[in-house]
């Protein structure tokens, strides 16, 4: 009995092993996993540039939010800051993205520019894979009737996902690497 319980053990640690083994990410597929969540962090940049831009149709704008949404990991949270407080608000996405539309603001103009990965793919006990990738966001904002404008520079750090999936093709089960993009963090922001 106690030689069965060791073999059962042997056996169940043989097989943990075997399965997380054919998990682990080859550098090859790494390198296809690094670009395509970078790719859809530029995706999301483009996003936010049409959706806070004041000549974009609401329905345009209201389809780019769908597009941006499918982007993110479910419950996901976006900062907002100000050089003009220290503090920092989080939004869930949409919300943010309702926000960014309705600024008051005539002309708003935001790029995001000097994008990379600061932490490499960890991997967590669900399975899942984070890392994290930092961007820095240009906002301008005018406004012509008062003659406000206002602008900033800030830091973000991006959580990104990284899990298997399956989807059905023609019958088979196929089995794929996917990434969803995290909370937004501030990290700073500046003049």
């Amino acid at each position: 009995m106690k030689n069965t319980g060791i073999l059962f053990l042997g056996l169940f640690l043989a097989t943990v092993t075997a399965a997380f083994a054919q998990d682990n990410i080859s550098p090859r597929r790494k390198q296809a996993i690094d670009s395509l969540a970078l790719e859809k962090v530029k995706d999301l940049s483009k996003y936010i540039s049409i959706i806070g831009n004041k000549e974009t149709q609401f329905s345009e704008a209201n389809r780019v939010m769908d597009r941006a949404e499918e982007l993110f990991a479910a419950g996901a949270e976006m900062g907002v800051s100000s050089i003009n407080t220290k503090e920092i608000a989080y939004y869930k996405v949409r919300r943010y993205f309702e926000r960014l539309m309705a600024l008051n603001y005539d002309k708003v103009n935001i790029t995001w520019y000097d994008i990379q990965y600061v932490s490499d793919l960890e991997r967590q006990p669900d399975g899942r894979y984070v890392g994290v990738i930092t961007v820095y966001q240009r906002f301008e904002g005018t406004s012509i009737e008062t003659g406000m404008n206002y602008k900033d520079t800030t830091k973000k750090d991006i959580t990104i996902y990284v899990e298997k999936k399956q989807t059905q093709i023609a019958g088979r089960t196929i089995e794929f690497w996917d990434v969803m993009l995290g909370d937004v963090r501030v990290t700073e922001t500046s003049a």
